[in-house]
């Protein structure tokens, strides 16, 4: 159950000729692949390109209907080696992933696809994760294609501009018998907007055509001697192919070309972002009309020579925005320069930040800086309509603790770490080697759990050099997405092979959750698409592990507890593997709140569970929030005016999981949980029930009172 359903968004991508389009990126990609006539798609969800996966998904009988084939691919190398249907059919094919870590799992597969090169348009869709909203490390898909000779197509982020950059991606592929790369940023795939739509297309060439008609090439298997004739290829064929066709096609742009005799160099993914600092300059409108002459390269690689001698010709200098390192395009532009023999001078990363993401307000700075620099900007120039940003405040930094991101209320997650925290208690601390995924908050506060994460499905695999005899075992977490990414055979398989003696913890929470709840292998949801309920136990008896436990509900503290200290103190050798299993908590609201809505609507009876606490037993302890980190956990004044620490509290955010009343019973015995029913469009029995319990409980009440006063003195 992904995260979001667009099945009546879906019905937008029907629309014909002429018909205007409204709608997220995400759609408009979709919509532009069905104009393009591809034949098959594939990939692997990842921000910010999950959705464009779910997009498809729930546009499965569309695609059907025209003839294309999609797969949910199980890795991003899946994925890139779908292309190979490209590479001898006339095949339009594209695929998806997040960059840069898809592109690093996809890399073998692409470097082949490159180096053979394409008969039919490839097309790799990648979701640029760059910057202060990215989830991983810094990097940037500019490298790769330039270390294998791939087109980069980075397209300003509005929908006629995306939807015109997949047509052209299929086109530049072709007419260079080379892969293209389309990078999307957060913004792009997110952005809103119309643009007008045109027919969708059936492949000219299709994948059963393809199947009775046979073909192979051996000049495009990368195999030697071809594979050395192929780098040759791509430098004297592939890449003037690809320079003439950007340039026929006029893929990048120029604005207000001879406005000035200084100049803005841009790559079109950060051209909004641009055109926001100019406007704030008084040098542009929010429309786009620029006093400042503009070279916008929708096509990030490769540069175009003539391009860069026609707008740097007769100026002083121009500025080149690049984010990030290294500058792989201020670079390539000297070089470019001073082959040219051109006197412009080129600005940069002298003016800009030597890393990072340009915002508004850094290329504000820098541009202003080198308006300045060659008095085109008045030393006093008062921006338009910026907000100073405040300084922080003392007291709140004193006072208000960093919240760091943590587990949803109710997940399933917290409680693995909890019972490891608790075991650690007994049995010292062990290392522990993490994974992509929501157990990755795990490192952070409060469990503190964790010290590498190297890759999707490589956590058992970091712990791999941990063996020694006799000593502690290791533990290794990861979740069920990773599991199946690569995890079964770069770790649990690598483990047996090896004889390794450490512990695994599979987290299966029935999805991959960290990337929207996408359906895998293993979810027990009936999917009528694509084939569930294989149970991870037994693919990892399958590769040959022994010792293996499944607990089938995480919330049961005292179970979790006792297997862990089990895998961590058997006499047993080998890999130990423990399941964890328990449902997403999100998706399983995204099932249930809907179901409950309606039934309250009908006035059909609904039961909501909830904890709470008897702030007259809590003793302040707060062992709840320590070893749980519950965000409906929080504490409140003692009504107890003999005792001044503060009382835990629970939020009406509770969604009834048990886990705080579970982890203070086992950290020190406490009574102060209490579970409540709330009855909603109660029944008569509930009526007669609550009455009796209110009558009861007041006969206590005042018995209670009444001794009490026997004593007051």
């Amino acid at each position: 159950m992904a995260e979001r359903s667009f099945v009546e968004e879906v019905k937008k991508l029907r629309l014909g000729a002429g018909e205007v389009f409204s709608g997220e990126g995400i759609l408009a990609v979709t919509k532009a692949l069905l104009e393009s006539g591809v034949a098959y798609v594939a990939g692997y969800q990842g921000a910010p390109i999950s959705h464009l996966m779910d997009v498809l998904a729930d546009a499965q009988d569309i695609l059907t209907e025209h003839g294309i084939r999609f797969e949910n691919s199980a890795s991003e190398a899946t994925a890139a080696a779908t292309l190979a249907a490209s590479v001898n059919y006339p095949l339009r094919g594209a695929v998806t992933f997040k960059a840069t870590v898809g592109t690093n799992v996809a890399s073998d597969a692409l470097a082949n696809l490159a180096s053979g090169g394409v008969l039919g348009g490839a097309l790799i869709i990648v979701g640029e994760d760059y910057g202060e909203g990215s989830s991983i490390m810094q990097e940037r898909s500019h490298a790769f294609a330039m270390k294998s000779q791939m087109w980069l197509l980075d397209p300003r982020p509005n929908l006629p501009c995306i939807v015109q950059a997949v047509k052209d991606g299929f086109d530049l592929s072709e007419a260079s018998s080379t892969p293209v790369m389309l990078q999307l940023r957060i913004r792009a795939c997110h952005v809103h907007g119309q643009f007008v739509a045109s027919d969708n297309r059936r492949p000219k060439f299709t994948i059963q055509q393809a199947l009775e008609q046979p073909q192979r090439d051996l000049s495009r298997i990368v195999l030697p001697p071809a594979s050395f004739v192929h780098e040759k290829e791509k430098v004297e064929q592939r890449w003037p192919a690809a320079v003439r066709f950007i340039q026929e096609r006029g893929l990048n742009e120029f604005f207000s070309e001879d406005a000035d005799d200084i100049g803005l160099v841009v790559q079109g993914g950060s051209y909004n972002t641009l055109i926001r600092a100019l406007e704030k300059l008084g040098l542009a409108d929010v429309y786009g009309e620029t006093k400042v002459p503009l070279y916008v390269m929708n096509v990030a690689y490769p540069l175009v020579d003539a391009e860069f001698e026609r707008f740097c010709k007769g100026k002083k200098a121009v500025l080149v925005l690049e984010e990030g390192q290294p500058n792989f395009v201020e670079q390539n532009v000297a070089n470019i320069l001073r082959q040219l023999g051109l006197d412009t001078a080129l600005h940069g990363k002298d003016l800009l930040p030597m890393a990072g993401e340009y915002n508004t307000a850094t290329m504000l700075a820098g541009v202003k800086a080198f308006m300045q620099r060659y008095g085109k900007l008045p030393a006093d120039a008062v921006e338009r309509k910026v907000i100073p940003l405040l300084p922080a405040s003392a007291a709140l930094d004193n006072n208000v603790h960093a919240r760091p991101p943590g587990f949803c209320t109710g997940c399933p997650e917290r409680p693995i770490f909890t019972a490891m925290k608790l075991v650690e208690r007994e049995l010292g601390p062990h290392h522990v080697t993490a994974d992509i995924g929501c157990h990755l908050f795990s490192i952070l506060p409060p469990f503190n759990l964790g010290a590498t994460t190297m890759g999707y499905g490589l956590g058992a695999a970091s712990a791999a050099a941990f063996n020694a005899p006799g000593a502690k075992r290791a533990i290794s977490v990861m979740g069920d997405g990773g599991f199946w990414h690569n995890g079964l055979t770069s770790g649990v398989a690598n483990a047996v092979f090896n004889r390794s003696d450490n512990l695994t913890v599979i987290v299966d929470n029935s999805y991959t959750s960290a990337t929207g709840g996408q359906d895998i292998l293993s979810s027990k949801a009936l999917n009528t698409t694509r084939s569930t309920g294989h149970e991870i136990e037994r693919a990892v008896r399958g590769v040959g592990v022994r010792w293996v436990r499944t607990l089938r509900r995480t919330y049961d503290l005292k179970a979790m507890t006792a297997t862990l200290r089990e895998a961590l103190t058997t006499k047993e050798k080998g890999p130990k593997v423990l399941i964890a299993q328990s449902e997403c908590m999100l998706n399983q609201q995204r099932r249930e709140k809907p179901k409950a809505r309606k039934a309250l609507a009908e006035g059909k009876r609904v039961v909501r569970e909830r904890f709470g606490v008897d702030p007259d037993t809590c003793t302040g302890d707060h062992s709840c929030i320590r070893l749980s980190g519950c965000p409906s956990l929080s504490i409140k004044p003692n009504p107890d005016p003999l005792r001044q620490d503060p009382v835990a509290s629970v939020q009406d955010s509770c969604v009834g999981c048990g886990l705080c009343g579970e982890v203070s019973h086992a950290a020190v015995l406490c009574p102060s949980f209490y579970r409540a029913e709330i009855v909603s469009n109660p029944t008569r029995g509930d009526r007669l029930r609550q009455r009796v319990r209110h009558a009861v409980i007041g006969w206590l009440q005042r018995g209670d009172a009444r001794s009490r006063a026997q004593y007051a003195f």
